[in-house]
């Protein structure tokens, strides 16, 4: 697994976020391309896949080719549906990205379960938690981290997408046996996108907090599903968008 990797500029040496080509494929036929930073890259295609609605939450095979092992990940089908495989090809770290279909998520993701009960300055608090060596090496990576309710951390993974970031903790879940994430945390190193709501959705996590901003179809989709989702998590302070019935305390103010 390589993060970072050394360049040279203005007469010193540097480091930089890794990022190369990964191709998706599906009992051998190539689905969806997409650029990541190497490592955890049968999560990353498991994660894909069940964000899209294309595999259910159970276990399944994935691993690297003999050929071009390192850049070509074959997962186990079948697929819960047909799908053309050009139509990843532009898009796979984006999920439904350009078609802003609610009515499209719902159908993977159904509302979610009341979840846990989390304090306000706890939940602020949690991006303070999620360790981040490659983005303190680079500054060029996100990352995406799973919580319990105490905020105790359980899984972080980073990557030059911030979608893949999540894709590869969804996917090591899935591996797990520990989908739906029921009763967990997701929190996100950046901004709060739809896409990032639509997997968080999928994946059955009630609560998913930021340190950026979301932005309004994000929010829309979270109240949709009925998520809690906070944003601008920083230095004690952090805002609720919806879903405030998780989230006790007195407030502690806006960003």
């Amino acid at each position: 697994m390589r993060l970072v990797t050394a360049v040279e500029h203005d007469g010193v040496r540097d480091e930089v976020a890794v990022e190369e080509p990964l191709e998706i494929r599906v009992d051998g036929e190539p689905l969806a391309v997409t650029m990541r930073t190497p490592g955890h890259d049968e999560e990353l295609a498991l994660g894909f896949l069940h964000g899209e609605g294309l595999i259910g939450p159970g276990p399944r095979e994935a691993g690297p080719t003999a050929d071009l092992a390192a850049n070509v990940v074959d997962v186990a089908g079948p697929l819960t549906r047909v799908v053309a495989a050009r139509r990843f090809y532009t898009s796979s770290s984006c999920g439904v990205c350009g078609r802003g279909a609610l009515e499209e998520v719902a159908v993977h993701a159904p509302p979610a379960t009341p979840g846990p009960l989390i304090d306000r300055e706890l939940l602020a608090g949690l991006p303070e938690r999620l360790a981040q060596p490659g983005f303190e090496r680079s500054g060029g990576l996100h990352a995406t981290g799973l919580f319990d309710p105490r905020g105790n951390p359980l899984l972080v993974r980073e990557d030059v997408g911030r979608h893949n970031a999540m894709d590869k903790v969804i996917g090591r879940a899935l591996l797990d046996g520990d989908l739906p994430l029921h009763g967990h945390i997701l929190c996100v190193s950046g901004r709060l996108s739809f896409e990032l709501v639509q997997k968080a959705a999928v994946a059955g996590a009630p609560i998913l907090v930021g340190v950026g901003a979301p932005t309004s179809l994000a929010v829309e989709l979270a109240a949709d599903r009925g998520l809690t989702l906070a944003g601008f998590a920083r230095e004690g302070r952090v805002n609720v968008y919806c879903g405030d019935e998780r989230v006790a305390g007195t407030r502690l103010g806006a960003r």
